[in-house]
């Protein structure tokens, strides 16, 4: 079950996210309204990365391509 709730975190914090400028090109924001503990595990992961203070996250490369993977797998939607 832990690992559904951090699949299904993943694809969330993927479906909720903008498009953002910074100096690398374009990178995928999030609001961080998930238990911590599923974050947590996300982060350790390279999957999601953010500071302790900010209320947003973004998606690592590595995360977008599996939430799209999770897109396929749940929700049958391609990219």
């Amino acid at each position: 079950m832990d690992d559904k709730i951090k699949e299904l975190t993943l694809l969330l914090l993927y479906l909720t996210s903008w498009k953002e400028k910074s100096l690398d090109g374009e990178m995928r924001r999030s609001w961080k309204g998930y238990p911590f503990e599923t974050l947590d595990e996300l982060t350790d992961e390279d999957l999601i990365r953010g500071s302790i203070k900010s209320k947003s996250v973004y998606l690592t490369d590595e995360g977008v391509k599996e939430a799209e993977l999770l897109l396929k797998k749940y929700l049958s939607v391609e990219s």
